[in-house]
């Protein structure tokens, strides 16, 4: 028995949960498919698979399998790749998510970049403050700040954010500085909707606080404007108003009350299969990032 083939063979099963479309698509007879995934189940010693009239599911032991499989196959592909001397030069369109202040400010310049260093490649960009689902939006990469939840894309840590409390020296000068958490209830708060839609800031060891803010805005960048007029303490991301912190329009409190910083990933769905034009986008994104002091 070609293992190998047995492999795909497998795993293509496993991903069309169907002998007759992997028939199909693999070109091979529909009882080729059957006899090679029975004689690798007599090889193993397991079942792979369970099968019924209307669908084939894969056993406990299957999706353990499947995944060493899957792991194996790529491992020979990058192989053969690297015997061959190269891989193959990034082309096409690639297509990047991340959230819209984040985006603008830290991935566009990592896009432009790339297309500067690959000038037969095209980009699109989709930089929005909501969740994005990666392939139903066909989105090839996606930079998020947060906890991930599981998913089975690859994902790459390449620092953290922190989430500050900040006012004009302005403000601060006139209302005094909090020096705890539960201070914020005397002060006029500008909240923005975008990133912190919770009426509830939270700090570190467990300390909740309610806010009621004097004007609610929808855009982080609007927040920040409003606390920078002195109208205000507003909670952002660090990485929001580094220009403002630098030339001392805004200035941070409650520092020592902070949470434990957010992660920053670069999340993309093919892993070691990933096309050329997005190995060679993360390995770019992934490079300038993590030489960002602000992430560090």
């Amino acid at each position: 028995m070609d293992r190998w083939l047995a492999m795909r063979v497998f795993v293509k099963v496993a991903e069309t949960e169907s002998f007759a479309k992997t028939a199909r698509q693999m070109h091979m007879s529909a009882p080729a498919v059957t006899r090679t995934v029975a004689a690798l189940e007599e090889l193993i010693g397991a079942r792979l698979f369970v099968r019924t009239t209307r669908s084939v599911k894969t056993t406990e032991a299957g999706r353990r399998y499947l995944d060493d499989c899957r792991r194996i196959l790529s491992d020979i592909a990058e192989a053969e790749s690297a015997a061959a001397g190269h891989y193959k030069a990034p082309s096409g369109t690639l297509a990047v998510t991340a959230s819209a202040m984040f985006g603008q400010i830290h991935v566009l310049p990592i896009v432009t970049e790339y297309l500067d260093a690959h000038p037969n490649m095209h980009a699109r960009t989709f930089f929005i403050d909501r969740p994005v689902n990666i392939v139903d939006e066909g989105m090839d990469v996606a930079v998020r700040i947060g906890h991930l939840p599981d998913s089975g894309f690859t994902a790459i840590q390449v620092g953290t954010v922190r989430r500050v409390v900040c006012g004009s020296p302005q403000y601060l000068q006139a209302h005094g500085v909090p020096a705890e958490p539960a201070d914020l209830k005397h002060h006029r708060i500008v909240a923005s909707s975008s990133a912190w839609a919770s009426p509830e800031w939270r700090f570190a060891h467990g300390q909740r606080v309610v806010i009621d803010p004097v004007l609610q805005c929808n855009t982080n960048e609007a927040a920040i404007a409003t606390a920078k007029a002195g109208s205000g303490l507003t909670r952002v991301l660090l990485y929001q108003i580094g220009p403002a912190l630098r030339d001392g329009e805004l200035h941070i409190v409650l520092s020592d009350f902070e949470e434990p910083p957010l992660p920053i990933h670069v999340l993309y769905p093919e892993g070691r299969q990933a096309p050329a034009k997005v190995r060679s986008f993360v390995d770019l994104a992934v490079a300038r990032l993590r030489e960002n002091p602000l992430f560090n």
